[in-house]
């Protein structure tokens, strides 16, 4: 039997987007005046923010390759086979299966969309070794162009869609927030009171997103020596009184990823513990004040290392002030130029989208031990910026009685 190398599969009526039509027409007009500048022929996007980005559809790879081929005048998402037609009713353009009869059929699926291409456009942050190599063979003669920064600069700047979008996800954040602050009691373990969060969240964006596919939600939530690390997994422990806790949910709306983190005490906190929350929400409240247009990245980040410096705590702190907010995950995708660190220079802009959280961990075994950490998302405007997010912070919001 002769089976295809490739195939279409359009499966049912197309499915309701995140976007408009006119939304990501915009996105990759926006692509193809990259293209342009750097005299590209034909962009390859493998990775999963940017498929997502240019084109509505977002993948599960279970180890198999996916791409969007994007041309001066079309769009085509390539998907393997045992993605059957769901890929065609949730990408905006056009989509072809590449089938697994034969080894190599996803590069067969791109050599169709693509016989001839001089220059050719691929996100080097993404793409590994092994498919470089084969692309390259398949192209001979064809030159790769990076184009991974120019499109994460072109996404750092949001559409009123993405900031209604952003919003909504945050609003989602703070409800489950709400449900976590509501579950927290003695013995409960963390795991309970994570399943509260995550549960109130994807009931909140089934209610306001009924066309939406529900998924990738999560929440954080760590206790006593496992506040330590802003990424920590949740265990089974049990709050104990006294307890430093670290709230953290995480509602993932069609690859658009918004977050609260909220540190918390349960019981009454020891005096060292209270200081060291104290200047962690001092340094978050400065950090608010100081997200504005026109303000670098760097300079936003030195001026809250001085205020940590003088606070006595600059030595604990693990990590940057804050980054950008659009598609991303803690699996894929990060607009790393826009980050509140020291080497980032990037200066703040209208429609950008930014956290501020600042965390300093003190290690065990010293007074006030455990990871203290505020998170708020804001909007920058034309003039200062909109905070997003609800939920209250501090002491006199937090303190959980026991």
């Amino acid at each position: 039997m002769q089976r295809p190398q490739t195939m279409s599969l359009h499966n049912g009526d197309k499915a309701p987007l995140p976007f408009s039509n006119a939304e990501y027409e915009h996105r990759l007009s926006g692509l193809r005046s990259i293209m342009s500048g750097l005299g590209l022929d034909a962009v390859v996007l493998t990775s999963m923010h940017n498929i997502a980005y240019y084109t509505g559809f977002l993948y599960c790879a279970f180890g198999r390759p996916y791409a969007a081929v994007v041309t001066a005048g079309q769009v085509t998402t390539v998907s393997a086979g045992i993605d059957a037609g769901q890929p065609w009713r949730r990408c905006y353009g056009e989509n072809i299966i590449y089938t697994d009869w034969q080894r190599n059929n996803y590069f067969h699926a791109i050599k169709t969309l693509l016989p001839s291409c001089a220059r050719m456009g691929i996100e080097h942050d993404h793409m590994p070794l092994a498919t470089h190599a084969m692309l390259t063979s398949c192209f001979d003669g064809t030159e790769m162009v990076d184009i991974a920064a120019a499109t994460m600069t072109q996404r750092m700047i949001k559409s009123d869609a993405e900031i209604a979008l952003i919003t909504a996800g945050a609003n989602t954040a703070d409800i489950g927030g709400e449900a976590i602050r509501d579950a927290i009691k003695l013995g409960a373990r963390e795991i309970d009171v994570a399943m509260a969060g995550r549960d109130a969240m994807e009931l909140e964006i089934a209610r306001r997103f009924p066309g939406s596919e529900l998924r990738d939600s999560w929440v954080w939530f760590q206790s006593g020596l496992n506040t330590d690390g802003a990424h920590n997994p949740v265990t089974c422990r049990a709050l104990e009184a006294g307890d430093l806790l670290s709230l953290n949910t995480f509602p993932m709306i069609s690859g658009y990823y918004t977050a609260l983190e909220r540190s918390l005490v349960i019981g009454e906190p020891d005096d060292a513990t209270l200081k060291a929350w104290e200047a962690n929400v001092a340094v978050h409240r400065r950090g608010l004040e100081l997200i504005k247009p026109g303000v670098s990245c760097a300079v936003i980040t030195r001026e809250l290392n001085e205020m940590f410096a003088e606070l006595g705590y600059l030595e604990y702190r693990s990590f940057g002030y804050g980054h950008s907010f659009g598609v991303l995950s803690h699996y894929y995708g990060r607009e790393a130029g826009l980050e509140l660190r020291e080497d980032i220079d990037t200066v703040l802009e209208e429609n950008m989208v930014i956290s501020m959280e600042p965390m300093i961990t003190i290690p065990e075994g010293q007074p006030g031990a455990g990871g203290y950490r505020e998170h708020d998302i804001l909007v920058v405007t034309k003039d200062s910026a909109t905070n997003i997010t609800g939920f209250p912070f501090g002491p006199e919001h937090n303190i959980i009685a026991a």
